[in-house]
């Protein structure tokens, strides 16, 4: 099932990104990743009450808040920096370069981690960087 949600989390960022790009268009970008983390945060805690998950807060350990919290933040300066780019340059572009996150959460998760690193994997990285070096020039 995590390939289906994979395949939809891509094709959400993806049409962010066609979104993003027309709502941006004279928009201070700060203000606009300010609006749409207000819808996104609606939106989680509507699942999350929906399904019931309010209560799982409580069985959350320092370590877990700790982390989750530096995910947010890791992610408000993605969306930060990602609209400003967008802004500045062609979606085909700033898409592909943003997606250099991959081969980079790659490395980070060998390093941090300690994931074992796979033929397959490093070659998918490498043709990444190259498709996003090859998308830039």
């Amino acid at each position: 099932m995590w390939s289906v949600y994979a395949l939809l989390s891509a094709l959400f960022a993806a049409l962010t990104a066609i979104f993003a790009k027309v709502g941006i268009k004279g928009v201070d970008t700060n203000l606009a990743t300010a609006i749409r983390t207000v819808v996104i945060l609606i939106i989680a805690w509507l699942i999350v009450l929906v399904k019931g998950s309010i209560n799982a807060q409580t069985t959350l350990s320092k370590t877990n808040w700790l982390f989750l919290i530096l995910s947010g933040i890791a992610t408000g300066l993605s969306w930060i920096f990602y609209f400003k780019a967008l802004q500045a340059g062609k979606v085909s572009q700033v898409a592909a370069v943003d997606k250099l996150s991959v081969a980079l959460a790659i490395i980070l998760s060998v390093v941090f981690l300690k994931e074992v690193l796979t033929l397959k994997t490093a070659i998918g990285a490498a043709l990444i960087i190259a498709g996003t070096v090859t998308l830039i020039l």
